[in-house]
């Protein structure tokens, strides 16, 4: 039997987090401090999530990038508070972010996020609908994709709005066209076909 890591003695900030660096035990993400840890993907869920990010690379205008598997911080609290750590399954971020995590260290800020993309999987089915959504829009991400692999695979376009937090139009199977962040098309069907 593995061992199960013991939790923190205390809260983390987001500098503590970045510190822990990378981890076999599993994914982590830190919601107000505390260490979660996030479910073991699927290879279902990992294919759509590759074939997805390889379609975004080809249509993404300058200066943006899509990252997968990044921990972002959500900038929700001050810097010596305990803080807000996600890693979703892709980001679309500025390409600078890149590079200044690489000079100054830390993590991709909400701020250099234009998009967030989460593939749901039978573990994180409310926290991407519900707690996630509900974390992006308080962060000013101004973009969430969720996308469904269930079949018929679909994709929950939300778009933040200044009054109300994320809008969506509801689920789109089969095609999902857009213009907004930036013109894209996705034949949905392929992504775990």
């Amino acid at each position: 039997m593995t061992a199960v890591p013991l939790p923190p003695a205390h809260l983390f900030t987001i500098r503590e987090y970045a510190a822990l660096g990378e981890d076999e035990h599993g994914r982590w993400e830190l919601m107000e401090g505390n260490l979660v840890m996030s479910p073991s993907p699927s290879p279902d869920h990992n294919t759509a999530v590759l074939r997805m990010a390889m379609r975004l690379e080809t249509q993404l205008p300058e200066p943006w990038e899509v990252i997968p598997d990044i921990d972002v911080d959500l900038q929700l609290v001050p810097h010596e508070q305990p803080g807000f750590a996600r890693r979703p399954d892709l980001v679309v971020a500025q390409r600078a972010a890149r590079q200044r995590v690489r000079v100054e260290g830390g993590l991709i800020r909400a701020s250099e996020v234009l998009l967030v993309i989460e593939v749901v999987s039978p573990g994180s089915r409310r926290t991407d609908n519900v707690v996630k959504r509900a974390e992006y829009a308080d962060a000013g991400i101004p973009h969430y994709w969720i996308v469904d692999i269930e079949q018929p695979v679909s994709l929950l376009a939300c778009r933040l709005t200044k009054r109300f937090g994320y809008h969506d139009g509801g689920a789109v199977t089969s095609t999902f066209s857009t213009t907004e962040p930036f013109p894209m098309r996705l034949e949905l069907d392929q992504l775990c076909r």
